[in-house]
């Protein structure tokens, strides 16, 4: 039977070359002024082809360390290292989907999925066949033309991740994207997401408050201690992806897993 893995942090071993996977993390530690300490000294290895999902209890540093990554914010010191290269700022490799989606709401679906092709200069009938494409595989077929203010929060998420996909960066950012909807369609985003990364072959590096998900989606998981964010452990769930959604989730390696992280989070909120 398959068993939760835990590997050894890279702080308890020797750090693996940076060059070695997609993204690598290096000692980061980051203030805000003198008063918050969001993190510290981080040591991480993003496999290329894999999603990790970076967890924990509030104010721990996801989001943070998800930024830095995405060359949003500067850490205080250490470095990120995207395809062997420092990460200075934003880059072409990286594409960010937002939590609050972040659409252009003069925009219709497609010139907002189309958006980041835009900036790169591509033509625009290129760009428009592209975004089309994105916006049948993530289910939005039919509102090509409809502007957000005229779709559910689930559809802009949606949106949101076809904008993401169409760049076709090799490494997806991906900040509590489905926090916004309903339960119910939280469970069919997290089918529908990893069904099309497994079409489309990204690195991911996922943000959210929910164990569940974060078991249900992840090859890899990071657990986070409160402010400073230090690394408690990291999980590999090894579940079995060939069962379907709802055999997974009753799967005692799921379960198991979920309330082992629970008894670790746990002892925090006490």
């Amino acid at each position: 039977m398959n068993q939760a893995v835990h590997l050894p942090l890279l702080d308890e071993a020797t750090p693996a070359d940076p060059t070695s996977n997609i993204v690598a993390v290096r000692g980061i530690t980051k203030y805000y002024g003198t008063d918050v300490h969001a993190l510290e000294n981080i040591n991480l290895d993003f496999p290329t082809g894999q999603m990790t999902t970076l967890l924990g209890p509030s104010g721990c540093g996801k989001t943070t360390l998800l930024k830095i990554v995405a060359g949003l914010l500067e850490a205080t010191s250490g470095e990120v290292f995207v395809k062997g290269k420092p990460v200075t700022g934003p880059g072409p490799e990286r594409a960010f989907v937002f939590q609050d989606f972040a659409l252009l709401p003069w925009a219709t679906v497609t010139r907002n999925v189309a958006f980041g092709l835009e900036l790169t200069g591509a033509p625009k009938k290129e760009r428009e066949d592209i975004a089309r494409s994105f916006i049948d595989k993530v289910g939005l077929a039919g509102f090509e033309e409809k502007y957000p203010h005229e779709l559910s929060g689930g559809m802009r998420q949606r949106v949101g991740l076809a904008r993401a996909l169409a760049v076709d960066a090799d490494v997806l950012l991906m900040d509590e994207p489905f926090s916004a909807v309903d339960e119910q369609n939280r469970r069919k985003f997290q089918e529908d997401l990893l069904r099309l990364l497994s079409v489309e072959n990204k690195t991911v590096l996922f943000v959210t408050h929910s164990i569940e998900e974060a078991v249900y989606v992840s090859d890899q998981i990071v657990l986070l201690s409160p402010r400073p964010g230090r690394i408690h452990s990291i999980i590999r769930p090894e579940l079995d992806r060939s069962e379907s959604p709802d055999d997974i989730r009753r799967d005692k390696i799921y379960l198991d897993t979920v309330e082992e992280i629970w008894g670790n989070i746990r002892k925090y909120l006490e």
